[in-house]
Parts: C-alpha cells; sequence; structure tokens
C-alpha cells in the first residue's frame, strides 16, 4: 500500500513539474529544450569526411588492416617463402601465433 501511494505521489509532482514547463513554452531563451530541429541533429550525427583522394580524384581505398603483419612476413624469409605455398595467414599463424 505504502508503495502505491508513493509512486502516485511521485507520478503527480512529474506531471506537476512537466505542465510547469510547457506553460512556460518556447519564450525562454538560453534554455534547452529535449528536442532538436533536423539541421541539429544532423549536424550531431555527421560523419566525417574522408579527404584523401587518389589520382583520378575517387576516393582512395581502405587501407588493408593485414597489411602490417604482410610486411613482418615478407621480411622473414621463411615465412616468405611458406606464404608462397600456403598462403599468407596460415604462413602468419605458423611463424607467430595468431592472425
Amino acid at each position: 500500500m505504502k508503495i502505491v501511494l508513493l509512486f502516485s505521489l511521485l507520478t503527480l509532482a512529474t506531471l506537476c513539474l512537466c505542465k510547469q514547463d510547457a506553460e512556460a513554452g518556447p519564450q525562454e531563451s538560453g534554455k534547452r529544450t529535449a528536442f532538436a530541429s533536423k539541421r541539429e541533429s544532423s549536424e550531431l550525427a555527421r560523419r566525417p569526411k574522408r579527404q584523401v583522394y587518389n589520382w583520378q580524384g575517387l576516393p582512395a581505398p581502405y587501407p588493408d588492416p593485414l597489411e602490417q603483419k604482410r610486411e613482418v612476413c615478407e621480411l622473414n624469409p621463411d615465412c616468405d617463402e611458406l606464404a608462397d605455398h600456403i598462403g599468407f595467414s596460415e604462413a602468419y599463424r605458423r611463424f607467430y601465433g595468431t592472425a
């Protein structure tokens, strides 16, 4: 019974506070609202543009995440030779652990 009474009082207090905010309206400057305009929200969620272009003016491809491991394997003659036979991923895994 006490829980229901407490919940009712909290709900009533919340409704009164919300009604006061709604009556004040958007005339008050400097007060932030819960909603943003489409322009503000698009600026917030805008992805950064890539500024890297190749010689044809097209965006450059993403770098290969395995390029560093491939270079390490190429510096080791045994790993490089094995990569020619069974593939880079498997050769790197055999010499250095996980790929």
